[in-house]
């Protein structure tokens, strides 16, 4: 049961979050588990947030499409903050921001910090490349990327990078010495 304090404590919340999220042009927040049909939900309401603004094609089907693999990111790479958390499935935080100049998505995950070391190396090739070179390094892990147990040959990233046209910005945030908080942040430029 709330008690009238914790009601106020909560709107007082409330309201300051959407404050925040209008000064900084926050659309769209979702966190939670990450499924298929929470990304055609996620999508959609995206999909239809572009419609509404006189955005040009291009640009909305950038922003959709990045959003599109960020979330197949979560769903397929996330970890539990523990072992007996697994059964909860694949959670994370999803946020679609606009601005004069850009679009950002940014989404975050736990990951294992086994895990930190290849992700980087990764991250850094995908940001060290530019266009050919990402056309280029798609089309040698199409033909030589192994298909990893989570069913991807490792060209998320990539795939991300050559939609938004920009490099990946991303961090770490270690949370204990099992896992972290990955947090990716994708940039979409309005044309």
């Amino acid at each position: 049961m709330i008690d009238n304090n914790e009601k106020h404590v909560f709107l007082d919340f409330a309201y300051q979050m959407y404050k925040s999220m209008k000064t900084n042009e926050i659309n769209l927040v979702y966190e939670g588990e990450v499924t298929q049909e929470i990304t055609k939900t996620f999508t959609s309401l995206t999909e239809r947030n572009l419609a509404k603004s006189e955005e040009s094609n291009t640009v909305q089907r950038k922003v959709f499409n990045v959003m599109v693999e960020c979330l197949q990111n979560i769903s397929k790479h996330a970890d539990s903050l523990t072992e007996e958390d697994e059964s909860e499935g694949r959670r994370g935080i999803v946020m679609v921001s606009n601005g004069v100049e850009s679009y950002n998505i940014i989404t975050g995950n736990i990951i294992k910090n086994e895990k930190i070391p290849e992700l980087e190396k990764s991250l850094e090739l995908v940001n060290s490349l530019d266009k050919e070179g990402l056309s280029s390094l798609y089309k040698q892990q199409m033909k030589d990327g192994r298909i990893s147990d989570k069913g991807g040959a490792g060209l998320g990233f990539i795939d991300i990078a050559k939609k938004s046209g920009n490099k990946l910005s991303y961090q770490f945030k270690k949370l204990n010495e099992e896992v972290s908080f990955f947090i990716l942040t994708s940039t979409i430029n309005r044309i």
